[in-house]
């Protein structure tokens, strides 16, 4: 019988939990140990839960494809509303040739992505500004968002109905026996003997990775997300898409209103150390990105903020999957910057296969493999939001 121990019960410790115990070819146990059942603070219910196939690496295409079809299938899988809404995404570009070479990547992947020049753009979506945009792509299927909070519940309470133990507790470190794994001690000592370790600790993967002396350039990133109210933009409320504007500020709708972000400038996006909202990002960055780009939101009310932590791969930003150097049997599911909520059903069929098959039979996603990074290889992905 195979023991698994999963550090971290997130979206990707829960979906990884779930995975397993849903296979009819694993023999084994799983027990997933997270410090904060209430999880206040998740990465994964603090998260804006879009997703979407508008990548240029082919394999975030198909982890995110494979994701959309997990939740379109939630409710029987589950047994889960995890109000999925199929609104798109719609990029905006002032230089259109990396958005038509992302565009041909994402065809070629089976995703349904529309390019749209201007003038298709401002007859679509006639509230919105198209100056200074030279293309825009339009996901037509596979795109939207969805309730994370609901959705890591129905992993959870689903693994657990099929046999996985769920144990509050806090990681502290590893039992090794040479280069593997053998056990996962916690804080309040007791000790969890285990065949195979997962990590799946959001923005502490790269600490719980060098309990194991192996080197993860993850770090915890802040996000802040602003949800605002505007008496102007009916119409957008009603039909739009997510909108990535050419300044990179995102903005959806949500509720009676919506909710936008931004990344911060690189030389601003120190290692996170509080769930403080950035609220100068608003007046100084993203309220004049929206105003530009629609007029309606020239005259908004912002209602609330809220910070959680993006896993951020410093290398590439992509997923970092499988086993690294120093650990075989230590497997990683880190780094995603943003894409982990979307990616976490794929990513955990990913480790699922490795787990009970020895290779991965369902996605092809072998170029995000954990190793890269000591080999010094990159995989790169042109559309980070």
């Amino acid at each position: 019988m195979t023991a698994v121990v999963i550090v971290g019960g997130g979206a990707m410790g829960a979906a990884l939990a779930w995975t397993l115990v849903s296979d009819p070819g694993f023999d084994g146990a799983v027990t997933v140990l997270e410090r904060d059942p209430t999880y206040a603070t998740a990465s994964t219910t603090l998260s804006a839960a879009g997703i979407r196939t508008q990548f240029s690496a082919p394999e975030n295409i198909r982890l995110s494809r494979y994701g959309w079809r997990f939740l379109e299938r939630a409710g029987d899988l589950l047994g889960v509303d995890v109000g999925l809404r199929e609104r798109g995404y719609l990029t905006l570009a002032s230089d259109p040739a990396t958005l038509r070479a992302n565009h041909a990547v994402q065809i070629a992947e089976g995703a349904s992505v529309a390019l749209l020049t201007p003038e298709a753009l401002a007859a679509r979506f006639p509230w919105l500004s198209v100056e200074g945009v030279a293309l825009g792509a339009l996901g037509l299927k596979e795109e939207g968002w969805f309730d994370a909070a609901t959705l890591l519940q129905g992993w959870r309470a689903s693994a657990i109905r099929r046999g996985a133990r769920f144990e509050t507790a806090e990681a502290t470190g590893f039992h090794r026996d040479g280069d593997r794994v053998v056990a996962v001690e916690t804080t309040d000592g007791r000790v969890f003997p285990c065949a195979v370790a997962a990590n799946c600790a959001g923005p502490w993967a790269g600490r719980v990775a060098a309990w194991a002396g192996v080197t993860l350039p993850v770090r915890p990133g802040k996000r802040t997300v602003f949800h605002f109210l505007c008496r102007e933009a009916a119409e957008a409320a009603a039909e739009s898409p997510l909108v990535v504007d050419v300044s990179g500020v995102w903005m959806r709708p949500e509720g009676a209103g919506f909710i936008a972000g931004v990344s911060p400038a690189p030389e601003a996006d120190p290692e996170a150390a509080d769930f403080d909202p950035e609220w100068a990002l608003f007046e100084e960055r993203i309220w004049p990105a929206l105003a530009t780009r629609a007029p309606c939101f020239e005259a908004v009310r912002v209602v609330r903020a809220w910070a959680g932590w993006y896993e951020m791969n410093d290398w590439d930003a992509n997923a970092l999957l499988g086993p690294a150097p120093g650990a075989p049997n230590l497997l990683h599911a880190a780094g995603f910057s943003g894409h982990g909520v979307q990616q976490a059903a794929g990513a955990a069929r990913v480790l699922a296969d490795r787990i009970v098959h020895g290779r991965s039979l369902t996605i092809s996603a072998e170029a995000l493999s954990a190793d890269r990074f000591a080999k010094g290889r990159r995989v790169r992905e042109r559309a980070v939001i």
